[in-house]
């Protein structure tokens, strides 16, 4: 469970929307702690929310199908149990199978169309544990099929965007992290609440 040092902020001090977001993290995950730190600056966790998630992400140049299936890839690489949750519910909403939520980590899985295989590939490149990630020109030419280089800018744009924020939480400690991901504490978590 996370463990920050950071203050929570307790949900009736907390303005309209992230006692809106408080609640829906108590529903997924049974747990508020990124929303309860966030709230220390209600404006950045709203920016998250409001206009990354609906300008760049959902409403940008790229198909929400897609851009579930980049964030789902993403949430796995960097072994986010917060991410991994919320954003399987919504890849369910959009019509992402559990099959292919199964397989999220196989680039080659015939449950994905080749347009879908691009978006995995390329996502495994933007992972915060690949410090070798290129766009190849291979891997160009698959995404060239189904996307135009504005398309693929923007997805890019969001994954730097998921990356640095699950960078955050996890060095913050505001989410429960897999044993895969790579952002350990040094300090045991007994010592991470004196």
């Amino acid at each position: 469970m996370p463990n920050t040092l950071l203050r929570r902020v307790p949900r009736a001090e907390m303005n309209a929307f992230l006692q809106t977001r408080f609640d829906r993290s108590m529903r997924i995950y049974d747990d508020a702690t990124q929303i309860e730190v966030g709230a220390n600056a209600p404006e950045v966790i709203e920016w998250y929310y409001e206009s990354f998630y609906k300008k760049i992400f959902y409403g940008g140049r790229v198909d929400v199908v897609s851009m579930e299936i980049l964030r789902n890839r993403l949430a796995h690489e960097h072994g986010c149990v917060y991410c991994q949750m919320g954003d399987a519910e919504a890849a369910r909403s959009v019509g992402i199978t559990d099959e292919q939520l199964d397989h999220i980590m196989d680039d080659d899985a015939p449950c994905f169309s080749p347009k879908h295989r691009a978006v995995l590939k390329f996502a495994r490149q933007m992972a915060l544990t690949n410090m070798e990630g290129e766009l190849s020109p291979e891997l160009h030419d698959e995404l060239k099929a189904h996307f135009d280089d504005g398309q693929i800018y923007n997805m890019g744009v969001a994954a730097a965007v998921l990356t640095g924020w699950a960078k955050m939480i996890f060095v913050l400690d505001t989410v429960e992290k897999t044993a895969s991901c790579p952002v350990r504490p040094r300090r045991p978590v007994a010592q991470a609440a004196e």
